[in-house]
């Protein structure tokens, strides 16, 4: 299975009704956009998009979805802020059927969970916001390999 690891776009600071409901900023939205667009020119689209529940997870979910034109994302409550990469990879395994697979999530969770994949832990990798991780999953080890690591935008400093 490839495994398609998405942190959500660039969000709001702030929002009235707490951080569950921060929304994405206009620079989200394109940057979901864009590595749709990326993702698509490389022929990696997934089957199925999984998607935290918090608003700014769906926002970018859905506005990927949108733009690859593939089907809209299921809203796993699993993928919510404080995932252990243990459970990532228990709860993937009812998705096993697909080829390729997305999740959007949060820091820091999903560099624990590329860092526990590719079996480099440590605080050695580090998904900025809307950063695509490509790994190749092997069952029954639940390891892989980095396929490709793709930032929102390519330079220094790019968050």
């Amino acid at each position: 299975m490839k495994l398609i690891i998405m942190r959500h776009g660039t969000a709001e600071d702030f929002h009235a009704d707490g951080d569950r409901s921060r929304e994405l900023t206009s620079k989200g939205y394109e940057q979901s956009r864009r590595q749709a667009r990326r993702l698509a020119g490389l022929g990696l689209l997934p089957s199925l998009v999984l998607s935290s529940p918090l608003m700014r997870c769906r926002q970018t979910a859905e506005t990927f979805c949108a733009e690859a034109g593939i089907s809209g994302p299921m809203i796993q409550s699993w993928l919510a802020c404080g995932m252990s990469p243990e459970t990532a990879l228990e709860e993937l395994g009812a998705y096993s059927e697909f080829e390729t697979l997305a999740v959007v999530g949060h820091e820091p969770d999903l560099s624990s969970l590329v860092a526990w994949i590719t079996g480099s832990e440590g605080g050695s990798v580090r998904m900025k916001k809307a950063t695509i991780a490509v790994v190749a999953l092997s069952p029954p080890s639940r390891r892989g390999t980095l396929e490709l690591l793709l930032p929102a935008k390519q330079g220094l400093g790019s968050d």
